[in-house]
């Protein structure tokens, strides 16, 4: 991995819930332990639910602010922060929405599942940070966050039912066709439109590599696939550098 990083002259990086499991953030799908094991995420996290039922829909939401929150960026968001200004990666697409890449020091990130750095308003338009929003959510007798006209606050990111952000999903596909290298690292690679990323990068001819511990469907195409933890294997890759 670390020549190819030297190897490529346009290296994108894209990250999923893996690279946060050592910030104490719980994957997806994980049996027994991932965000979705026991509850439906139709049921609690779709922009319908939030709609209809605000109450019922922030108390979950708010909990997944109490854990996201105050996490602290894994050994893996620094080394990916280290290879930007080194030149060896261009922006980072994740589909992470915990703010972890930022605060791990990364200058270029695109969020494409959007990010719970703040709270927006559907009826004014309005934009509330996350310091406010938190408190917002703790003071609320029901638990559910407003704006200043009163409406509801929905989080800042995409729930399903919800497209995504178009300009993200442009960029991301215009810097995958130009790339000749991709690092996908702790995604399963299979929620699209997300997962048809690598195969961009491998229609133009170039490479990809994966750091994960799951199978993914691009396993037997991959230049090179690391295992181990995701943490430790960057930080492996980081040394040889």
């Amino acid at each position: 991995m670390a020549a190819l990083l030297e190897q490529a002259g346009s290296a994108v990086v894209l990250t999923g819930a893996g690279v946060s499991v050592p910030s104490g953030i719980p994957d997806f799908r994980s049996p027994g332990t991932g965000l979705w094991a026991h509850v439906d995420p139709m049921a609690v996290a779709h922009i319908d639910v939030w709609r209809r039922d605000p109450e019922y829909f922030w108390s979950f939401y708010g909990q997944r602010f109490h854990v996201l929150g105050p996490a602290e960026p894994s050994g893996g968001h620094r080394v990916v922060a280290e290879l930007q200004p080194r030149g060896l990666i261009g922006p980072v697409i994740t589909q992470n929405i915990d703010r972890l890449h930022h605060k791990g020091g990364a200058t270029d990130v695109i969020e494409m599942h959007g990010s719970i750095a703040h709270g927006e308003c559907l009826a004014c338009g309005a934009t509330v940070e996350f310091e406010l929003l938190t408190t917002r959510i703790a003071a609320a007798s029901d638990g559910v966050p407003r704006c200043d006209c009163g409406a509801p606050l929905k989080p800042g990111v995409v729930l399903f039912g919800e497209m995504l952000p178009e300009e993200a999903t442009d960029r991301a596909f215009e810097l995958c066709a130009d790339a000749d290298l991709m690092v996908a690292i702790g995604s399963s690679l299979e929620v699209h439109p997300v997962a048809a990323l690598p195969a961009v990068v491998l229609r133009g001819g170039g490479d990809l590599v994966l750091v994960t511990q799951g199978e993914t469907p691009y396993d037997d195409v991959a230049t090179v696939k690391l295992t181990g933890d995701v943490a430790e294997e960057l930080q492996g890759v980081l040394a040889a550098l």
